[in-house]
């Protein structure tokens, strides 16, 4: 059987979810869980898109056909692996003709139950813009660079609450060093797609945490409607003294590539000034972390206050804490919210 179906109702079925779109479609944004059996390879998809533009839909059509010939047994097999009880859910871009090819090519070789997203990829990623946008009850954890905010967090994931973690998400710390030790970062798109993943799972009438951020974590982006509601929200400010995050940071860093380091450093030498810059490089070259540390904290302190003096005051509660022990520093915020 072959049927149309709104992505609403996919996401109910959780049944498996086969993209057919080319593998550059699929790598720069696709459902989460979703398995990638393309149609047409990157080349094959531009030629055949150039045969419509400058000829005609029909002629596309044909060389379109030629393409996918020789491997329909192919995508027969991988499709059985994905989906051995022979339901799926199929989709392209737009869910127009690629996706339903392929799904007609599934119900004619045995799979009892093919359904073709309507809209495609598209109507997905409307859909992920427009939940994002849905107003929620969070709450923020803030603090200077090295408070171990992301430590905090999961903490308080164990006590069960509810967390988002979008450091997670993006593979980046958020800070000029924040890359290092990262897995590769996801497409801006991406992104977006692996924290709606996150936001369906919660309980949206429930508290939900996040760590502050700016709009860029590294190279992804917050979406805008709930990077505004994280603006808005409560802001529980963290406040440990400077040497003992600078003490955090050599434990989180100190393992690193001191080249890698060096090249952060460097990354942001107009911001921090050729003096610090320089003794950064030498402490760094002598394994004294801890002052590197300090050096940049100055300069990350300086511009996490700017940014938190841009929020309403009565939004930020302040939380004085002696150290970075996660364990107690997530008891001392619960009582914040008893």
């Amino acid at each position: 059987m072959l049927s149309e179906i709104k992505i609403e109702e996919a996401f109910s079925l959780h049944w498996p979810i086969i993209d057919v779109r080319s593998p550059a479609e699929f790598e720069h944004g696709h459902i989460p869980g979703a398995i990638n059996i393309p149609l047409f390879s990157n080349n094959e998809r531009a030629h055949v898109g150039t045969i419509y533009k400058q000829q005609s839909k029909d002629a596309a059509t044909k060389t379109g056909l030629e393409y996918a010939r020789p491997k329909l047994e192919s995508f027969i097999n991988y499709s059985l692996k994905v989906a051995p009880k022979g339901k799926v859910v199929v989709h392209c871009w737009r869910g127009g003709m690629r996706s339903r090819a392929f799904a007609q090519h599934l119900v004619d070789n045995g799979f009892n139950d093919v359904r073709v997203i309507i809209g495609g990829y598209k109507a997905f990623r409307n859909y992920v813009l427009e939940k994002l946008a849905t107003p929620v009850n969070l709450k923020v954890l803030g603090g200077y660079t090295g408070s171990g905010k992301t430590h905090i967090l999961n903490e308080l994931k164990k006590r069960g609450k509810q967390v988002i973690d979008l450091e997670g998400l993006a593979n980046h710390k958020g800070s000029a060093f924040g890359g290092i030790g990262q897995a590769i970062q996801p497409t801006v798109e991406q992104f977006e797609n692996n924290l709606f993943l996150e936001w369906k799972k919660l309980n949206l009438r429930e508290p939900i945490w996040v760590e502050d951020e700016s709009h860029n974590i590294g190279k992804a982006k917050i979406p805008m409607q709930f990077f505004k509601q994280m603006r808005d929200a409560k802001l529980y400010f963290i406040d440990i003294p400077k040497n003992e995050r600078a003490k955090h940071l050599v434990t989180e860093y100190a393992s690193c590539n001191s080249q890698l380091i060096a090249e952060s450093i460097l990354h942001i030498s107009k911001r921090l000034g050729g003096l610090n810059v320089k003794n950064s490089i030498e402490l760094l070259e002598n394994e004294n972390y801890f002052e590197v540390a300090k050096i940049v904290l100055n300069y990350y302190d300086k511009s996490y206050s700017k940014g938190m003096n841009s929020r309403i005051s009565e939004n930020v509660i302040k939380i004085p804490l002696p150290s970075t022990n996660h364990y107690e520093n997530a008891s001392e915020i619960e009582k914040q919210l008893i």
